[in-house]
């Protein structure tokens, strides 16, 4: 499976207000491993930078005069792309800022979705595992063990390459664990052990202390008001009752 994790950066934050894309950086993956082919490009807008934009990412006009405009680069950018699967960390920002640049390039190009086999949001699939917890780049690196310390402005070829490690650390599973390796399957089938359980033998009852118990709702009463929902709400009452007996 070929992926290409992807990133930009821009003059603003609203494509919508006039805004261009100025960089675009994209990391090749295939099964899931970096092959080592990139594509990185600036490219020069008819814009100028929104206030904050231009420190965030270091750039400027004056940087950018002698880069080529967005219609020089297309071809290039979406022959790089093609028939891949996108990684994109904040989807929506990226897609709409860049099906923006393929409508100014011409109708021929359509959108960003014509020339690619899906768009992942690795920002959506970090919100699922870690509900109520920030998110943002920098912080599923500090979660994750990534190393962003040499990450010091938001560059689109430098953040798709640590964008790279994040996804592979957000949806790291079966294939880590060794499964179709038959090897790895013998090793783990001798290595079982038999466990005689007697299933008459009575229950032990675990009984919450009421301290406990006033500590966990506390913490998931944060979590409602963070993420707005809480997965331990959806457990059945009489479990929940059953717990609390």
């Amino acid at each position: 499976m070929r992926q290409i994790i992807l990133d930009t950066e821009t003059t603003g934050l609203s494509w919508e207000r006039g805004n261009r894309v100025v960089e675009i950086g994209c990391v090749e993956f295939v099964e899931r491993r970096p092959t080592g082919r990139t594509y990185h490009q600036y490219i020069k807008p008819d814009c100028d930078f929104e206030a904050g934009a231009q420190e965030v990412t270091g750039l400027s006009l004056e940087r950018l005069a002698n880069e080529p405009p967005m219609e020089q680069v297309v071809e290039a950018f979406l022959e790089f792309i093609r028939g891949a699967e996108l990684i994109i960390h904040n989807a929506a920002f990226d897609v709409g800022f860049l099906n923006n640049e393929l409508s100014i390039c011409g109708a021929q190009y359509g959108k960003l979705a014509d020339h690619v086999t899906g768009i992942e949001d690795s920002l959506l699939m970090a919100r699922q595992r870690f509900p109520g917890q920030r998110n943002s780049l920098d912080a599923l690196c500090k979660r994750l063990g990534v190393d962003n310390s040499h990450r010091q402005l938001h560059g689109a070829l430098l953040d798709a390459q640590i964008l790279g490690e994040v996804y592979i650390a957000l949806t790291s599973g079966q294939e880590e664990i060794g499964f179709g390796d038959p090897a790895a399957t013998a090793a783990q089938e001798s290595a079982q052990v038999s466990v005689q359980v007697d299933l008459s033998a009575p229950r032990p009852r675990v009984v919450v202390p009421a301290a406990e118990l006033a500590a966990h709702q506390a913490r998931l009463e944060k979590l409602r008001k963070k993420a707005g929902k809480c997965v331990w709400d959806l457990i059945d009452p009489p479990v929940a009752a059953a717990a609390e007996a």
